[in-house]
């Protein structure tokens, strides 16, 4: 098993910057691509940037040019940096792991989610 802490979030003003964190532990041998997802109340659960264990990242649409995400391997920790923060930003933010993803025992692993709330 796999074990995916968040933090980081908290309430910021429209504008503004927080940097979240995701920490992994436990069986994280064979761990590879990690990223972030979020959860808006009604609102469809949303890719926002993955990174894989080659540090190749990519931001979805709505958040590039101002999210940043990045991993330290030696910390087994994922970072999402955000930037330029809107209102439409507010969600629960989830991180993500997947474990032996190229393999029949491919495994994804999630977070508990830490709130982030942007207000205008």
């Amino acid at each position: 098993q796999v074990q995916l802490v968040e933090s980081g979030g908290g309430d910021v003003q429209a504008g503004g910057s927080l940097r979240l964190s995701c920490a992994a532990s436990g069986s994280i041998f064979g761990l590879g691509t990690m990223g972030w997802y979020r959860q808006a109340p009604a609102k469809q659960r949303e890719l926002v940037a993955t990174i894989t264990s080659d540090d190749i990242g990519n931001c979805g649409d709505s958040v590039q040019g101002r999210f940043t995400i990045s991993r330290d391997n030696t910390k087994n920790t994922v970072y999402l940096q955000m930037n330029s923060l809107k209102p439409e930003d507010t969600a629960v933010y989830l991180c993500n792991g997947v474990r032996f993803e190229n393999s029949p025992y491919k495994t994804n692993y999630w977070g508990q989610g830490t709130q982030v709330t942007v207000s205008s």
